[in-house]
């Protein structure tokens, strides 16, 4: 087995990693920025939801994203990560979307590592859970969990900014 090789007192600020057994548990805090307003925006739509005039809404919408990972909730933070995948409108009934997103990593240890992380995100929840499915580089063999709370949303742009605590067993 390849060494972690985030050893205690080596992990960024953002990220932290212990032993656990033969394995390490690693919990990582990063804010989400999804912007789909503006020049530059870090998720389009693909394809719109049949009968909507509203975009990223309704069911059936397809988006591709490619957002900032930082360490604060602020745009400017420090940039440690991209979250890059696929989302669209999964519900007939509620706001719940799809997800699937591979967070690769920038920084410290992590760089060139990432998690995948693979579920329903229903957005109107105050905290979500989905499941982080794998990872690669440090994180090969992933398993666990990706808790996601909405830091802000603007109803005019629809941009957001979504803090993600991760535990991950690899």
């Amino acid at each position: 087995r390849m060494e972690c090789g985030a050893k205690p007192g080596s992990d960024p600020t953002w990220a932290k990693t212990e032993t656990h057994g033969r394995e390490y548990i690693t919990v990582l805090q990063l804010y989400f920025h999804d912007v789909v307003s503006g020049d530059f925006p870090t998720a389009i739509q693909v394809v719109a939801a049949p009968g909507s005039t509203k975009p990223f809404s309704g069911f059936g919408f397809i988006a591709m994203a490619d957002e900032p990972l930082t360490v604060g909730p602020d745009p400017s933070s420090k940039l440690v990560g991209r979250a890059q995948g696929i989302y669209g409108g999964a519900s007939r009934e509620d706001l719940g979307l799809i997800m699937a997103l591979t967070f690769t990593f920038l920084d410290g240890v992590y760089n060139g590592s990432s998690l995948s992380i693979l579920g329903r995100n229903l957005i109107t929840s105050p905290e979500r859970e989905l499941p982080v499915v794998g990872g690669t580089g440090l994180f090969r063999m992933a398993r666990g969990y990706a808790l996601a709370q909405t830091y802000s949303f603007n109803l005019t742009s629809q941009n957001a900014v979504v803090g993600y605590n991760i535990t991950v067993i690899h």
